[in-house]
């Protein structure tokens, strides 16, 4: 019998389209409201139908639950998972759904996002009010876990994976200062990147990661912008900046680092290895992808931490200039312009 008040733990993730047939329906959930040009949901559409419309997203979600469901299981620790997304089947509602069903009164949640902004962190807070509503006053209640952004299991399941990247570079005689590595994330609107610290804690966690790499030169840069082109978004694109980098620095090597994804679904195979590797083979650039955290030991020993620090109320683990995140987000965190009041 558990002695903490915690009776579940609930991966909560994006959602990814099973077959063409799902495609158009998965992207009208996700664009709902939003300011998004019908052409670029056509345009989306097709890079789908390159892999048969099926995304990697929900199968990567299950592996990381396999493997994490051992994690918990070696460390003692019995939490049965459950696993609910925002915009594909398992929805979120259906899943709170069948947690009350099974009797689960308190739950804790872990967003497949690691930094903070309205899409990665208060959204899925709505999608989860929304879903409890609509089970009336039986719903189970959730607590999610902090942003890992600079949590040390992170930074190094990170920087294993970059190193790997770097490893795979043709060799070279001219040192570190010839490679160079590019992290991704996914661009916001200014209107979003405004009210949170997306931004300050993506930069924080390359740095942190780069410490490994003394002598290497970085930059964050951004992919998959899909707003119209008057709105303001995050930059530079990833494709633009290899284009200054190969004319500026003409590096022997580059690694493309999608740190602000953890797993490696459509717009990660899209954007950086179809795209951003056919921008590299024309500007010359001898460019290797590096993996996400996926299912990186350290990433999901991760996890189980973070559920740790809340079952056990114990101290939390952070490295670099900023303190560990917060657990229970402000009443203002995150804010855009479309947050209903008092969400």
């Amino acid at each position: 019998m558990n002695e903490h008040p915690y009776d579940a733990l609930i991966i909560v993730s994006f959602g990814g389209p099973e077959g063409m047939d799902d495609v158009m329906p998965f992207l009208e959930n996700v664009l709902r409201g939003k300011n998004v040009p019908h052409e670029r949901m056509l345009e989306v559409q097709e890079h789908y139908r390159q892999f048969d419309g099926v995304s990697p997203i929900n199968q990567q979600n299950l592996d990381l639950i396999a493997v994490l469901k051992e994690e918990l299981k070696n460390h003692q620790i019995d939490l049965p998972i459950y696993f609910g997304n925002r915009n594909w089947h398992p929805m979120l509602a259906d899943t709170l759904r069948q947690m009350k069903d099974d009797g689960i009164k308190n739950a804790l949640a872990f967003f497949t996002s690691i930094y903070s902004c309205y899409s990665g962190c208060r959204q899925y807070r709505e999608n989860i009010q929304d879903a409890q509503a609509s089970l009336g006053a039986e719903a189970p209640h959730v607590s999610k876990v902090r942003m890992a952004f600079n949590h040390p299991l992170y930074i190094e399941a990170s920087a294993d994976r970059v190193e790997t990247a770097l490893n795979s570079l043709p060799d070279s005689n001219s040192g570190p200062e010839s490679r160079f590595v590019v992290f991704t994330a996914h661009s916001i609107p200014m209107g979003m990147a405004d009210n949170c610290n997306y931004e300050i804690q993506l930069k924080e966690s390359c740095r942190l990661i780069m410490e490994r790499f003394p002598g290497v030169n970085w930059n964050l840069v951004y992919q998959s912008r899909s707003g119209p082109p008057s709105q303001p978004w995050l930059e530079p694109d990833v494709c633009d900046f290899l284009e200054q980098l190969a004319h500026e620095k003409k590096p022997e090597g580059v690694v493309i680092m999608p740190v602000g994804f953890v797993s490696d679904h459509i717009e990660v195979m899209f954007d950086l290895d179809e795209q951003a590797k056919e921008k590299c083979d024309e500007l010359g650039l001898s460019m290797v992808r590096s993996k996400t955290v996926g299912t990186h030991p350290k990433f999901v020993s991760m996890i189980r931490e973070l559920v740790q620090e809340r079952i056990a109320n114990a101290e939390k683990r952070a490295i670099g200039k900023m303190p560990a995140n917060w657990d229970v987000c402000p009443a203002n965190c995150c804010t855009y312009s479309r947050v209903r009041p008092g969400v």
